[in-house]
């Protein structure tokens, strides 16, 4: 929605005329100019206009017009408490400090007996000093908070230490801030989760653990609290200490606590980055024991893969077949990561079966898979189901083919099969199929050492015409 829109009744945008026509004058008037011409333009404002002005891009641009604008529109209307928060928020972001101070203690001033600063102008404030680095001026605003009739609690502590963590490297600051709050200011399982997403962020494993330690005294145990369990194992499966955190898993489990999909995600796909199967499927049977948490396409796609690395068809297999129970259904990348599994491991009559299921399932083997296919049949003496092959890449014109014509025609040279040769040879003219010169000087041997320089002959002749 448009700074200068505001929602009809059935949600549509609408333009606002009026707080354009503002918008139009900070955007073009000097700002010693800027109220002289929002007199002169005969409009006046209302509140809910101010507020629509206040939060454009305009006035966060322009933060000298827009406090010239808030002044000459309170002489016509109460502004609300929205757009104070808004002015104070304008001059913090733009690093007025001392401005948007006179902002808040004019707010303090405003309202009946109580003000208007409440815990969002301040947490406007932590934002605005700590996007400047300026973390002692924050944290100076924190503890003033209570001569505004602010008690600083938790979530005015949480929304200092968000902003403090959302600068890298700044984890440190505010755990120091919340040791010397602690005391005074009761945390709450969000103070815990802010800190521990920020150890995350750096890797600090020893003080994600520590922050761990202390949340379970303070707080206990609250299955609600997901982000700080995501937190601390994520933290502790990227430090590379595994076995660590499925210990954390299993005590979480017992209290009836558990991290969410975040966490799974993380830590399947950094142990299949790693190639640690032990890891990555021990992690696979804890998210299956909890049920309520089903991989998607992309978890069952890299576990299969790691799974036919390391030979584990019969496991792979049996993930194909659970997919289309959580909804998710394999493609030609699943298929062929199983595939590649079986030829890569020897396993020809397992390869042969598999990918017969393949064409039932309208899956097709790709080029590299065809040829490394071919290949492994032909070592395990089975020339008929090389043929096969050959055939599926010529019926489904599966490119390139090079390598799996080069295989084919190598294969029946060495069964001495010449008459297939010469056929599949001729074949592979037809469909304008590269042969390497390695390729064409191994069938002339074979040929002229058989007695059939003939079908050579007829072999050469189609490629120089080609």
């Amino acid at each position: 929605m448009s700074a200068a829109a505001e929602k009809s009744p059935d949600g549509e945008e609408e333009a606002n005329p009026r707080a354009e026509a503002f918008l139009e004058i900070i955007g073009r008037v000097p700002p010693g100019e800027v109220e002289a011409a929002l007199s002169a333009c005969g409009i006046g404002p209302t509140a809910e206009v101010a507020e629509l002005v206040l939060k454009s891009r305009a006035c966060y641009s322009r933060p000298k017009s827009a406090v010239r604008f808030f002044r000459w529109a309170a002489r016509s209307v109460a502004h609300t408490v929205y757009a104070w928060n808004l002015l104070v928020d304008i001059l913090g972001k733009a690093a007025m400090f001392e401005p948007m101070w006179d902002a808040i203690r004019s707010m303090n001033q405003e309202g009946c007996g109580g003000g208007l600063v409440s815990v969002a102008t301040f947490a406007s404030v932590f934002n605005s000093y700590c996007a400047r680095g300026n973390f002692k001026e924050a944290a100076a605003a924190f503890d003033v908070m209570g001569r505004y009739g602010i008690k600083p609690d938790a979530v005015a502590l949480n929304s200092l230490l968000s902003a403090m963590c959302r600068v890298e490297g700044r984890a440190q600051a505010a755990q120091d801030l919340f040791e010397r709050t602690k005391a005074t200011v009761p945390p709450d399982a969000d103070t815990f989760a802010i800190l521990l997403e920020a150890w995350e962020t750096e890797g600090n494993a020893e003080r994600a653990k520590s922050v761990f330690g202390e949340m379970v005294v303070r707080v206990g145990w609250d299955a609600a609290n997901q982000a700080a369990y995501d937190s601390l194992l994520s933290t502790l499966v990227r430090g590379g200490q595994f076995s660590e955190a499925l210990k954390f898993l299993q005590v979480m489990r017992s209290k009836g606590c558990f991290p969410g999909i975040k966490f799974f995600t993380n830590a399947v796909d950094i142990a299949i980055r790693k190639g640690d199967y032990a890891n990555a499927i021990a992690i696979w049977h804890m998210m299956g024991s909890e049920g309520s948490f089903a991989p998607d396409f992309s978890m069952y796609n890299a576990m299969i893969g790691l799974c036919c690395n390391v030979g584990n068809l019969d496991y792979a297999l049996g993930m194909l077949d659970e997919m289309p129970l959580n909804g998710v259904f394999a493609n030609s990348v699943t298929y062929n990561a199983i595939l590649e599994g079986f030829i890569k491991h020897r396993k020809a009559r397992e390869a042969e079966s598999f990918l017969k299921e393949m064409s039932k399932n309208e899956q097709l083997p790709t080029a590299s898979n065809c040829a490394a296919a071919i290949s492994l049949f032909f070592k395990e003496f089975n020339p008929s189901a090389a043929i096969n092959v050959w055939r599926c890449v010529v019926e489904h014109i599966i490119t390139p083919a090079e390598d799996s014509a080069r295989e084919l025609i190598a294969g029946l040279l060495d069964f001495d099969r010449l008459t297939e040769v010469k056929k599949h040879a001729d074949e592979m003219i037809d469909m304008r199929v590269e042969l390497s010169q390695s390729t064409i000087e191994n069938m002339k041997r074979a040929f002229v050492k058989a007695d059939m320089r003939q079908s050579y002959d007829h072999i050469a002749r189609r490629l120089k015409r080609w």
